[in-house]
């Protein structure tokens, strides 16, 4: 029997994660993953289309049963972005990023995503989601986790910024949504 699309996704996945996963040199660490404001338990963000719905589903269950095998990180720009919008939404996820430690905006965080935007990786128009990439790469996140897939968890980008990160002497975080991890 053939395994579907979905079994091949998984499978990438826990192979590109298992070093992160299995090599904490016999310590009890858990791998380090910067969130992105689209991760939040469902409730806290409107759902306009059945895509985003499921993503939320997604997201609610990667909280409710993977949550705790990672240490959550956020920075400024996350508390910004979920600021935005509805009132009583913003303040649910508030509620849910109250307590996580902040990556701090550095200037090498201001000068990596500079030069993820020069390389024409991510467009002018999106530098929060450069800031993002390089937010979790300067802090040396394992994971960027997001369902921002236009910009931030694009396949044809990951060489990319790949090269970049190396040629700043850092790692570029594996960057995923919350369905990549589930399959952990």
């Amino acid at each position: 029997m053939r395994s579907g699309r979905g079994d091949l996704c998984r499978s990438f996945w826990l192979r590109s994660c298992r070093p992160y996963l299995c090599s904490n040199s016999g310590t009890n660490t858990r791998p380090q993953l910067s969130i992105e404001f689209r991760i939040l338990p469902g409730g806290v963000l409107n759902a306009h289309y059945h895509i985003l719905a499921g993503h939320q589903e997604t997201t609610r269950l990667w909280w409710e049963k993977k949550r705790g095998d990672y240490d959550l990180y956020v920075s400024e720009l996350v508390l910004e972005e979920t600021a935005a919008g509805d009132p009583a939404m913003a303040a649910a996820r508030h509620a849910v990023l109250a307590g996580l430690p902040q990556l701090a905006q550095t200037p090498a965080v201001d000068a990596l995503a500079a030069r993820i935007l020069e390389q024409g990786i991510i467009p002018p128009s999106a530098a929060p989601d450069a800031e993002h990439i390089a937010l979790a790469a300067v802090h040396a996140m394992n994971f960027l986790l997001t369902w921002n897939c236009k910009h931030i968890a694009n396949a044809m980008h990951r060489r990319r910024l790949e090269a970049v990160c190396a040629e700043a002497g850092l790692s570029s975080p594996i960057i995923c949504t919350p369905y990549h991890l589930s399959a952990i």
